[in-house]
């Protein structure tokens, strides 16, 4: 019998938490708790999207749900845009994180912006427009149902420069989850930048594409219950 643990599940650019709805439905399954948080000026909270919205606004939303729950020993999981503002959540409350995860995600360093990370110009319009679920998953029969969630995402979260101390990296256990059929070059160099690193594991998901966690939940909640 595995031991319940607790999982905060960060989602990426233009999506929400209802992207883990499959994943979470798994882990609450086995006995877990499960926290998918939406990011301000996302999906059910597009309504709060505003210039103001910038990646420290993201960090707090992340940081709030361990404090106001009370959360310890959390496996804190970030996919895709979601990885900047995770680093930045676990780089403040480090002492509550027992493993990090990272789904086909973007990883900071101390001084950049999401901008940087990328290497995607300066947005010209305050929010970047959401882009075809086809690119995303692998799975067609998801298309209409992702694209239907879909929100503009605010472009002071991408511009935004996060600031690190480096507590993050104290974090024992860390997993990069890399899909196969993802075509993003900066996520595939991370996967093999990490690669061989003692405090890392790199993990490869065939048949699956960005969308990890839609495409193979299965995968990603074994992925995330063995983090």
């Amino acid at each position: 019998m595995i031991k319940p643990k607790t999982f905060v599940l960060v989602h990426g650019s233009w999506h929400g938490g209802w992207c883990y709805d499959r994943v979470a439905a798994l882990l609450h399954a086995r006995g877990h708790k499960v926290f998918a948080p939406t990011l301000t000026g996302l999906a059910d909270r597009s309504h709060l999207i505003s210039d103001a919205v910038t990646l420290d606004t993201h960090i707090a939303d992340i940081v709030n749900v361990i404090d106001w729950h009370d959360l310890s020993d959390v496996v804190l999981c970030g996919h895709s845009y979601g990885g900047v503002p995770v680093t930045g959540a676990a780089d403040q409350r480090h002492e509550r994180i027992a493993a990090l995860v990272y789904l086909d995600a973007y990883i900071p360093r101390d001084g950049q912006a999401l901008i940087d990370v990328a290497g995607r110009p300066m947005p010209q319009a305050p929010t970047e427009p959401t882009p075809p679920a086809a690119r995303m998953a692998l799975n067609a029969d998801d298309h209409a149902w992702i694209q239907s969630k879909l929100t503009p995402h605010p472009n002071g979260t991408r511009t935004q420069k996060i600031r690190l101390t480096g507590a993050w990296e104290t974090i024992a256990r860390k997993t990069y989850v890399r899909p196969m059929q993802s075509d993003n070059a900066v996520f595939a160099a991370t996967a093999s930048r990490l690669e061989g690193m003692a405090s890392w594991t790199v993990i490869h998901v065939d048949n699956a594409a960005h969308n990890v966690m839609t495409d193979q939940p299965q995968a990603v909640a074994d992925i995330l219950e063995a983090a």
